[in-house]
């Protein structure tokens, strides 16, 4: 259930109940970069531990 709902958030897919507030969209986009930066990290030092 987690994994489905962050995989919808960063492939853009609607999800239920969202409303059309700019600053909502701002803040989810921020969200977005921040959630890939963090993934970006963890496989860079996962890389760095296995080699």
């Amino acid at each position: 259930m987690i994994l489905n709902k962050l995989l919808s958030y960063l492939t853009f897919r609607k999800q239920e109940g969202e409303t059309n507030n700019s600053f909502l969209r701002t803040m989810h986009r921020i969200n977005r970069i921040s959630i890939l930066m963090f993934l970006v990290g963890i496989a860079v030092l996962i890389y760095k531990w296995t080699r």
